[in-house]
């Protein structure tokens, strides 16, 4: 498969991305880490235009399942989430140094499908790990976020939004048309 360029060019791609704490260490374990994540994401949200199809965090690691707009690079969107956070999370730790792994991993959604089961993948990931019974119980996740009403950061799916164009190999999420 040809490679699919993570800049401007890039808008309208859905992509799965996940990222890892350095060292795999449980530093997102607390609340409060995970709350202050949610709010760097919510701030990324008003800096930059895409679409969070869903997302969970988790005490190592986080998924999104994530749509930047025209004009907007995937990679400055993480660049920046990732590095406000662990700006923040240093300060409140009283640390220094690295807190994030890898840069992120990314994948292009290819189909209707494909979006589905990572959709549904995301959901499960705390289901899988024995934190909760339910994805919805979840609260650092887009389940909770739709289930109780949570808005500014999860853009809830419907069947217009799932409708997909192919393009060059992968696919495009047509976006409504209030975008």
């Amino acid at each position: 498969m040809s490679h699919i360029p993570r800049g401007p060019t890039n808008f309208g791609w859905t992509y799965h991305v996940t990222s890892e704490v350095n060292r795999r260490a449980f530093e997102l374990a607390p609340d409060e880490d995970k709350e202050l994540f949610l709010a760097v994401i919510a701030e990324a949200k008003e800096k930059y235009t895409f679409e969070l199809w869903n997302f969970c965090i988790m005490a190592n690691h986080f998924h999104f399942l994530i749509t930047p707009h025209e004009g907007q690079s995937l990679s400055d969107i993480m660049k920046w989430i990732k590095f406000v956070f662990a700006i923040r999370w240093n300060k409140a730790h009283n640390k220094t140094g690295h807190f994030w792994g890898d840069r992120f991993y990314s994948r292009v959604i290819s189909s209707k499908r494909d979006f589905r089961n990572v959709y549904n993948y995301i959901d499960r990931n705390p289901v899988a790990e024995g934190l909760v019974e339910t994805p919805e119980e979840w609260k650092y996740g887009g389940a909770y976020h739709l289930a109780h009403g949570i808005t500014g950061i999860i853009t809830p799916v419907n069947e217009q939004i799932l409708e997909v164009v192919e393009r060059g190999g992968g696919y495009r999420t047509v976006l409504p048309s209030r975008f």
